[in-house]
């Protein structure tokens, strides 16, 4: 069972990150264009002018942080931006959503409708200065992560109900064609976000089901964390030990009256000795 991490109410909350060296997690507000986080026991954040959705950390002080039409290095102590490269700028439809950093310090982007427009999205890997588009016409970019080893990759279309999984080379480029890995399908539940473990076991946020839930390396369930908002977004392993799990959520499309009756929508959670994660892969830019 988790507790409440952070109160503040995110509309959409998602991309969470514990940076290793800095012992910290920061994650987003996608629709309130934030970057969010806690800092000495205070709240932190950050506003820009436009979609921010998901980071990676370059080294104690700097982020790789996706927006809706760029991916730019961003300075937690100046507040800098540098830009790195456009993501679908010339397209005001679409938006970052998604995003982790895999084994090789590439990052992975993936994108979506602002309305979850049909087939409008993509994902993307960005690795030694390139961004090169992986996969194409996807409606709901999800459940980036990365197995230990370096050896698969996971997304998902969230509609479909699938996580996929795909073999990686030597630099971490994809090998053949992804194939199923886990299957909700048949449950009506809808992968979000996703981390993996230090076991190879897939963390999957399940949204408008309250959970975390937890699939073994043949993508058989194995048992859920129950979060308090009724939308979980995406899950993340930190703490000194890298056992607490941390999951945001998003009050997005909850009714006014639901709101108001289960204020802990939005928020962030927590749950202790949850099992042994992995540490968020370092970008190399």
């Amino acid at each position: 069972m988790s507790t409440v991490f952070d109160s503040r109410v995110c509309e959409l909350g998602e991309g969470p990150l514990w940076h290793p060296e800095r012992q910290q997690l920061f994650w987003f507000d996608i629709i309130g264009c934030k970057l969010m986080t806690q800092e000495d026991g205070a709240s932190k954040e950050w506003q820009f002018d436009e979609h921010v959705s998901a980071a990676g950390w370059v080294d104690r002080d700097t982020l790789i942080l996706a927006s809706e039409t760029a991916l730019w290095k961003f300075d937690l102590v100046t507040e800098e931006q540098e830009y790195l490269v456009g993501l679908e700028a010339d397209n005001p439809d679409t938006r970052s959503n998604d995003g982790r950093a895999d084994p090789y310090g590439g990052f992975w982007i993936g994108t979506m409708g602002k309305s979850a427009q049909s087939k409008a999205g993509a994902i993307y890997r960005y690795y030694q200065g390139e961004l090169r588009k992986l996969v194409n016409r996807i409606t709901i970019t999800n459940a980036i992560c990365f197995s230990a080893d370096g050896k698969w990759a996971h997304y998902a279309e969230t509609l479909s109900g699938q996580v996929m999984r795909w073999e990686l080379d030597e630099d971490g480029w994809p090998i053949g064609e992804a194939f199923v890995h886990v299957d909700t399908s048949s449950e009506g539940l809808n992968p979000d976000g996703a981390v993996m473990d230090a076991d190879g076991n897939i963390w999957i946020a399940q949204w408008g089901a309250s959970r975390v839930a937890a699939y073994d390396p043949d993508g058989k369930f194995l048992r859920a964390v129950t979060v308090g908002g009724r939308h979980s977004s995406c899950p993340a392993f930190g703490g000194a030990d890298l056992r607490t799990l941390y999951c945001t959520t998003a009050a997005e499309g909850l009714s006014a009256e639901v709101l108001e009756s289960e204020t802990e929508n939005g928020m962030v959670f927590v749950a202790a000795d949850v099992a042994q994660g992995q540490a968020e892969n370092k970008v190399v830019l």
